[in-house]
């Protein structure tokens, strides 16, 4: 008899004991702690650049890039319709003309490196186009000259020349290098233009 009552306490402890590990089980896992928050998160959201591995000192470079490319259309469309002088008119052709060309190639580049390109031109530049807009006749052929003609290619050619030796990324090193000739070109037109542009201009002023 007492072998039987020793089994049954035998067994309601048992039973006891799987109750207990069944009710543990049933239980919802606590919560994790902050820091255990923290470790389960990706590290790698925080980390990405926000383009496709390029430095942010190449992409500004394509992107001012391309706001120059934009200007340079938008003032030599104006050339066109407004300039008197012949050689004026050829060089803004020769922009344009050169122009679609690399805008095509920038805009290739660009979007293989996840570059966003802007599609106008810079404020400053905006101001500059209106103030030129605003002129008419030789004062106008003057203007585009010096600012749009001299000035803006000079300061192309010189952001390009930093690329083209310095750019980290070697498709945009390549761009600028493949580049420079064109810019080149349309800088020494552009100060033979203002030379000629100056010349006249003396020229008039003598005989008045």
């Amino acid at each position: 008899m007492n072998g039987f009552k020793r089994r049954i306490a035998n067994l309601l402890l048992a039973s006891s004991c799987l109750a207990h590990a069944a009710a543990g089980l049933a239980q919802p896992s606590a919560a994790p702690t902050a820091p255990a928050v923290a470790a389960s998160m990706p590290i790698a959201a925080t980390a990405v650049p926000p383009y496709r591995g390029l430095a942010r000192a190449d992409a500004a470079f394509l992107k001012r890039a391309a706001q120059n490319g934009e200007a340079e259309v938008a003032s030599g469309k104006l050339a066109l319709e407004r300039g008197l002088n012949t050689q004026v008119k050829g060089f803004a052709q020769q922009m344009l003309d050169d122009h679609g060309k690399v805008a095509e190639a920038l805009a290739a580049l660009a979007g293989a490196k996840g570059v966003a390109l802007p599609s106008e031109p810079s404020l400053r530049q905006k101001a500059r186009i209106k103030l030129l807009a605003g002129a008419r006749g030789v004062r106008f052929d003057q203007r585009f000259a010096d600012v749009m003609a001299v000035a803006a290619h000079r300061d192309t050619v010189r952001r390009f020349e930093k690329a083209a030796a310095n750019a980290a990324d070697a498709d945009v090193r390549a761009f600028a290098q493949s580049t420079l000739p064109t810019l080149r070109n349309h800088l020494k037109m552009a100060v033979e233009l203002k030379q000629s542009m100056d010349k006249t201009k003396r020229k008039n002023a003598g005989t008045t």
